[in-house]
């Protein structure tokens, strides 16, 4: 079942494997909950490397980040630690299913997704050579066939905007979540 805006998220806290557990609305903010793959993805860390690199930004247009990986808590771990935002383990896929979202073979032959897959892999290879990532494993937890999917929850629990991606990198670009914010933050 896929939520859409004007869905309501009821509340709780998740715990984060990087110390920054969540609560889920946050009462004071707008959060961002994106759903990514799993621990160490290409993919991922392709589309997370921007949102620390605008990390203060987002957080000035009152956004809350929480990202969510099909990983066990110890293995993500290990690729979680200096994100500024809380990164969630949900190894049996519970939340993804209350979202909605899903896995499914598109997620990597999808063709729209290729040039991005060998520009990720490239850039990880390269952060892994240099000791700044880790290698995902090499049969991650719950697949590689994950879909992203990205909500934008208003502190009364409200989904002010959601994306289920149609590909392995089909999710918001910073910008895009920037926009969506401005116009949740008037819609309150």
């Amino acid at each position: 079942m896929r939520l859409q805006p004007g869905s309501t998220v009821p509340i709780r806290e998740l715990p984060a494997v990087n110390g920054h557990a969540a609560a889920v609305p946050d009462p004071e903010r707008l959060v961002h909950l994106q759903f990514r793959r799993f621990a160490g993805c290409p993919l991922c860390n392709l589309h997370l490397r921007s949102f620390v690199t605008r990390h203060a930004e987002i957080e000035a247009a009152g956004v809350r980040e929480v990202a969510v990986f099909h990983s066990p808590a110890g293995e993500l771990a290990e690729h979680a630690a200096g994100l500024p935002f809380a990164v969630v383990a949900d190894p049996d896929k519970k939340l993804y299913a209350e979202f909605g979202v899903e896995s499914a073979p598109r997620a990597l032959l999808d063709p729209r997704v290729w040039g991005t897959v060998v520009l990720a892999v490239l850039r990880g290879l390269g952060r892994i050579a240099r000791g700044r990532d880790r290698a995902p494993a090499a049969r991650p937890h719950g697949g590689r066939l994950g879909l992203p999917a990205d909500f934008l929850i208003a502190p009364d629990g409200r989904v002010v905007a959601c994306k289920y991606g149609e590909h392995a990198y089909d999710q918001w670009p910073v910008d895009e979540l920037l926009s969506l914010a401005a116009g949740g933050l008037r819609s309150r």
